[in-house]
């Protein structure tokens, strides 16, 4: 009897098997021996599901990609009456751009928004009409304004929209504007339309990102194996070195946290690493390489400051788009929840591209001859003798070299000038108004105060060959960070410290510029 049964569930289990390939087969166009035969279709997925095929061979141009993919606007009257449009074009776009070579995509993007973009002729006869009904009701003069602000919307933008709503869709898109991005820097692709791709992308995405959609995680050792290996591998600042140097940043006296959407689960977008001092730190040394076991209790007594040592954003596709602002905000109101008597909120920020800011000045100067200073006569003097050559010659070879920190002298006598140079590059160098420097910029815009500057804060070879060693801190007194945030991007005045504003001073009286 027992083996009548197996044989029975043997049969049994072959036939529901046979069902299964059956149904399998007619799902993938009925037929696997056809698909067999067809080695130039490809798969298009969605949630581990193959829902279609296309030819390779199929696609002779990107017109056909395209016109296949881009339905045409639909008319003011039916705009919310009409079908959307097939999954399966969303689908078939992003696998055909993602089969793309980098070479060929600047072309099909620059086709994209150029031939499937405004109707130009349909917007210059409705401003017409707008204008006409100037002198009529203000019934029909909406009307026409909304006609208008219809018509300007770019024809892609509606498949843009529909990509966003398929799974990876959103990713998809954050890639795709990283893409146009890069193809502006690098003037491969610089036409009026290219830009308006970009304008149009991020305008949808500054929309989608909203800090109200945005999810604030806190990373801790227990944390998913990969959302710390990203968190590793996106680490802009301070290159994490191993494992141990993770699980550093994450225990105890750290604060690691992240910015996620629901639309790209388990991807951090922005990550902000912070370390709870008894004081506002002046070196990333005592910060990266100060080590508490995980089991180790937090004594609140010693938690008087918080420093912002490291903000990555992970997205360059979300460039433009505020959210490493928003963060550092959310994550002071966290703090406070977990320690109410935290009053004192610093960064400790790099100065990128002081140094290659410096190694021109100084080939400027080395031409100029010694009419024109940056240092003075007895600095000048100091290093001739220090170094038995011509001061700004020799600088700058030291300084492209690092070769300056292994001479105690050299480093004593470079350090006022240094640092008055440096302060001046972050206060006085300007770009549009605004402070030249990145970071700058970034923390000046979020009203913080540019507090202090720290000779040899940094002296890892990353470190010396950005900003000679030095780092600075933005120091947040929240009370003031809405006043001076307003006064800065209305007059573009700059918020600083005593110490900050007498380097300055020194550099004005020192430098004959």
């Amino acid at each position: 009897m027992l083996l009548l049964h197996v044989v029975r569930t043997v049969c049994c289990n072959a036939r529901n098997w046979r069902k299964r390939i059956s149904i399998t087969s007619i799902n993938n166009f009925r037929c696997w021996d056809c698909l067999q035969q067809a080695p130039n279709y490809q798969h298009v997925y969605f949630r581990n599901r193959r829902l279609f095929f296309y030819s390779t061979s199929s696609v002779k141009n990107m017109d056909e990609i395209l016109t296949r993919t881009l339905d045409s606007l639909p008319s003011y009257e039916t705009r919310e009456k009409s079908p959307p449009p097939p999954e399966s074009s969303s689908l078939e776009f992003i696998q055909f751009y993602r089969s793309l070579d980098k070479s060929q995509r600047p072309a099909f993007l620059a086709k994209l928004s150029s031939d499937f973009g405004v109707d130009h002729k349909c917007v210059a006869e409705l401003a017409a009409n707008v204008m006409d009904s100037q002198k009529r009701d203000i019934s029909t003069v909406l009307q026409a304004e909304d006609r208008l602000r219809y018509c300007l919307t770019p024809r892609y933008k509606v498949l843009l929209n529909h990509i966003s709503r398929v799974e990876g869709g959103v990713k998809f898109l954050v890639d795709l504007k990283a893409d146009v991005i890069e193809f502006l820097a690098s003037k491969t692709n610089d036409s009026p339309h290219i830009r308006d791709l970009n304008g149009t992308l991020k305008s949808m995405l500054s929309e989608w990102f909203s800090v109200g959609l945005l999810s604030l995680e806190r990373v801790t050792w227990k944390s998913p194996c990969e959302l710390l290996q990203k968190i590793s591998q996106y680490e802009a600042v301070h290159p994490v070195r191993n494992w141990t140097d993770i699980k550093r940043r994450v225990g105890p006296y750290r604060r690691c946290y992240v910015f996620t959407h629901g639309a790209m689960p388990g991807e951090p977008l922005v990550v902000l690493h912070v370390a709870l001092k008894e004081e506002i730190s002046d070196n990333i040394q005592t910060i990266v390489r100060e080590f508490s076991s995980l089991d180790s209790v937090e004594d609140i007594n010693r938690v008087n400051a918080a420093v912002f040592y490291s903000i990555s954003s992970t997205q360059p596709g979300l460039q433009g788009v505020e959210l490493g602002n928003y963060l550092i905000k959310r994550v002071v109101r966290e703090l406070q929840g977990e320690f109410p008597h935290l009053n004192q909120f610093s960064s400790l920020s790099p100065i990128p591209g002081f140094t290659n800011w410096l190694l021109g000045l100084l080939n400027e100067q080395r031409k100029e001859g010694p009419s024109n200073r940056i240092l003075s006569d007895m600095e000048f003097m100091d290093i001739e003798e220090i170094t038995g050559g011509r001061a700004y010659e020799t600088m700058q070879k030291l300084l492209s070299t690092n070769e300056w920190v292994s001479s105690e002298r050299l480093v004593k006598a470079l350090e006022p000038a240094l640092m008055r140079l440096c302060a001046w590059y972050l206060y006085g160098e300007k770009h549009r108004g605004y402070a030249l420097n990145p970071v700058a910029n970034f923390h000046l815009q979020n009203g913080a105060t540019m507090w202090r500057l720290n000779w040899q804060a940094d002296t890892s070879p990353r470190g010396l060959s950005a900003s000679c060693g030095m780092m600075v801190n933005y120091r947040y007194f929240l009370q003031d960070t809405s006043a001076n945030s307003g006064r800065y991007l209305r007059t573009k005045e700059i918020e600083a410290s005593d110490q900050i504003r007498n380097l300055v001073l020194q550099f004005q009286k020192a430098s004959k510029l």
